[in-house]
């Protein structure tokens, strides 16, 4: 039996491009099971080509795991290099064997000493160059892929494994090599043994405490193999669908789970990609079967995090009741929650406050992130950045991917509304990226959300209908309130940009409708000052009033500069003419001492809207200059032409940006788009790189082409080689 093989780190681009078979045959299927379909092949183009046509529809449309053993994922290509392995000499062969199994799936780096314990001629291994199938260096062997470095194990007897495993595992005698020694010991056994069990057991809890998921995922499961007890191995497999989760291995981890009966671990695997309302139900019910241990505060946290991402927060009460009759500590964010939901401000700014602070330099990933939450939703967007950062950091050292991509879901709100649009946006496409070869389908879906709304604010009106579009499909049947709500108010916000003001107001007022599953509390009290904005737009004010009265409330509890501002400028467009100066001048004094430079412009714009019509020409002209020059900073096309429009019923009128520097004009998307077609890829080709469809990168370069004054591939080739 070939031994599994843990996937390459993500840090690779795109797929290599040494046929056009693979990346067309995975181009079909949708971003999240293409995305796993190339990491469990190692993007290897051959085995995409095998592997796509061969998937059930379940396994194409992402409800059924992928396969994840070697020969379920490519057999005539497995089959095909074993035949280039036999051609080999036998001396070769056993060389590229010991140095297969030194490597995969637990690196040992053994086999230089190995080869000298044994005395073994290493000279044969030139048969192996002189074939390409894998070259001799100072570090030991390297193969020419990963499905060779397979082949070459696969190739060999069963004895002649075992042999190697037992050889490499008597070089790895030193203190710090116990857990590498252990692998190889259990790789060599015959049959079932209590006691290998149980050393693999240990080694794989040493290496889960080290931070290395992928190693304790190979050595639990390999412990539950040569397991007799069958309850003893339950756990053991438990233990690794765990780890395999952590470590990045989505389709491994939903395969060992489905072995199981563990409540904790299915609802870990529902908040990442199923149903966020049977997450929430099957962790709270393993908290309680924990008995106050540290794994119940985890199950509770992450029992929160489930009701965070429904926008059921009324169930966060039920956390509360819950941790207390258990006795457990509880997370500042669960306790600020239930507060918040109760309508007690104040207690739920301290319970928060305490919770933001903890975001120093050191500490667990999954603290960090709510640390992030809690800070958002304090209005400290400055903490959640460095809260969000660390978590990533500390995800990532922790071998643990998944959670990396988690981070990054929160940190998306602080860069929108600081204004990062461009970097945040390149920010969250790698997450995405992230999101989708882990399997965070549930994450992957909060971050199309992001980018929803980044491209509301920059004025890509496809984009951002077409992920909104995609996020409410997904939000829709796994019970995801929050993405769901904040796609809809991307559109909202793009309506307000383009002066839609009746479908603003009417896509923000139906947020307040909208039940667990389908929109969020939070997200409908961030976005009630667009709402209001809208409202008075359309002369329909009286919602509107009881909105921001709620939306004062909390600012005023929370003492947040941008809540406070905004509350500001909710009054001041409110009230009747000149009675709007004074808020909006508090509103931008309260701008001043915080972050949200976006809505600052957009303060600024309406404030000097409220100036022209009272004749205050002079500042109105400066506030409007101002508005403008932040609006073209942060990439908001539709904002300056807001601007620009108010500027010319000045009698001032203001030319468009110049197209000179392409960097400065194009968004983070658009100069992405933009670089791929220099360099000569196809539409095609960009949007499998992208995860998008071929129609919006089309529409992409017609904005690229636009924007810079261009008409041709031509002229854009030669309009990036001049800039620097």
């Amino acid at each position: 039996m070939v031994i599994p093989v843990n996937p390459p780190p993500l840090d690779r681009t795109s797929p290599p491009q040494t046929t056009d078979a693979g990346p067309c045959a995975a181009s079909t299927l949708p971003e999240g099971v293409r995305a796993r379909v190339l990491r469990v092949v190692y993007e290897d183009p051959r085995a995409v080509a095998e592997l796509v046509p061969r998937l059930t529809e379940r396994q194409a449309t992402g409800v059924d795991p992928l396969p994840v053993e070697p020969a379920e994922l490519a057999p005539r290509l497995l089959q095909a290099l074993r035949r280039e392995i036999r051609a080999l000499p036998d001396d070769t062969r056993l060389l590229l064997l010991l140095a297969a199994a030194d490597q995969y799936p637990v690196a040992t780096h053994a086999f230089l000493r190995a080869v000298t314990a044994a005395r073994i001629d290493t000279r044969p291994l030139e048969a192996a160059e002189t074939a390409g199938v894998a070259h001799a260096g100072a570090g030991g062997v390297f193969f020419r892929d990963t499905w060779t470095r397979m082949a070459a194990y696969g190739t060999a007897s069963p004895a002649d494994r075992r042999a190697a495993h037992q050889l490499l595992g008597r070089v790895l005698g030193g203190k710090a090599e116990t857990t590498r020694r252990s692998w190889h010991r259990g790789a060599a056994a015959l049959g079932p043994s209590a006691r290998l069990a149980a050393e693999l057991r240990t080694a794989a809890d040493r290496a889960r405490a080290e931070g290395r998921p992928a190693l304790a995922r190979a050595l639990a499961e390999r412990a539950a193999d040569l397991c007799p007890d069958p309850a003893e191995e339950a756990r053991l497999l438990a233990r690794a669908a765990a780890d395999a989760w952590r470590s990045g291995e989505p389709d491994r981890a939903r395969r060992l789970a489905a072995r199981t009966d563990s409540s904790a671990l299915n609802g870990v695997l529902a908040l990442r990609a199923g149903d966020a309302s049977e997450a929430f139900d099957a962790l709270l019910t393993a908290a309680a079967r924990q008995e106050r241990s540290a794994d119940s505060v985890e199950l509770l946290a992450l029992a929160t995090e489930a009701a965070v991402y429904t926008g059921d927060l009324r169930r966060c009460r039920e956390a509360q009741v819950a941790a207390q009759r258990l006795g457990l500590p509880q997370s500042g964010v669960l306790a600020g929650l239930a507060a918040a939901v109760d309508g007690r401000y104040e207690d739920a700014r301290l319970l928060l406050k305490g919770t933001a602070g903890r975001c120093g330099p050191g500490g667990e990933p999954g603290p960090l992130i709510h640390s992030g939450i809690a800070a958002l939703m304090l209005g400290d967007h400055t903490r959640t950045v460095t809260a969000t950062l660390r978590a990533a950091a500390a995800a990532r050292a922790h071998g643990n991917p998944a959670t990396a991509a988690q981070a990054m879901e929160f940190r998306a709100y602080a860069d929108f509304w600081t204004g990062r649009t461009r970097a945040a946006e390149a920010a969250v496409q790698e997450a995405l990226r992230q999101a989708h070869a882990t399997g965070q389908d549930n994450g992957a879906c909060h971050l199309q959300a992001a980018l929803a709304m980044f491209a509301a604010v920059t004025g890509d009106e496809e984009a951002c209908r077409e992920r909104a579009a995609a996020v409410r499909s997904h939000a829709l049947a796994h019970g995801l309130g929050l993405p769901a709500a904040l796609a809809q108010w991307a559109l909202a916000f793009l309506d307000l940009t383009h002066g839609r003001f009746p479908a603003a107001a009417a896509r923000l007022r139906a947020l307040a409708g909208f039940g667990p599953g389908h929109g969020h509390r939070a997200i409908r009290h961030l976005a009630t000052p667009h709402y209001v904005e809208a409202a008075v737009r359309t002369g329909d004010t009286r919602v509107a009033r009881a909105a921001h009265a709620d939306y004062h409330h909390w600012a005023t509890a929370v003492r947040s500069a941008d809540d406070l501002a905004l509350s500001a400028r909710c009054r001041a467009l409110l009230a009747p003419g000149a009675e709007a100066i004074p808020h909006y001048r508090t509103a931008l004094d309260l701008h001043a001492r915080g972050t949200r430079d976006f809505e600052r412009a957009r303060t600024e714009l309406l404030f000097a809207g409220a100036l022209r019509r009272l004749r205050q020409r002079t500042e109105a002209r400066d506030r409007l200059h101002s508005a403008l020059e932040a609006f073209e900073f942060f990439g908001a096309p539709h904002c300056a032409a807001q601007a620009r429009a108010e500027l010319r019923a000045l009698g001032t009128p203001s030319a468009p940006s110049s197209g000179a520097d392409p960097a400065a004009v194009l968004t983070a998307q658009q100069l992405m788009v933009a670089r791929m077609a220099a360099d000569g890829a196809t539409n095609r080709e960009i949007a499998d790189r992208l995860n998008l469809s071929p129609r919006t990168i089309d529409h992409h370069l017609r904005g690229v082409f636009s924007r810079l004054g261009i008409r041709s591939r031509i002229e854009l080739v030669r309009l990036l080689g001049e800039s620097p």
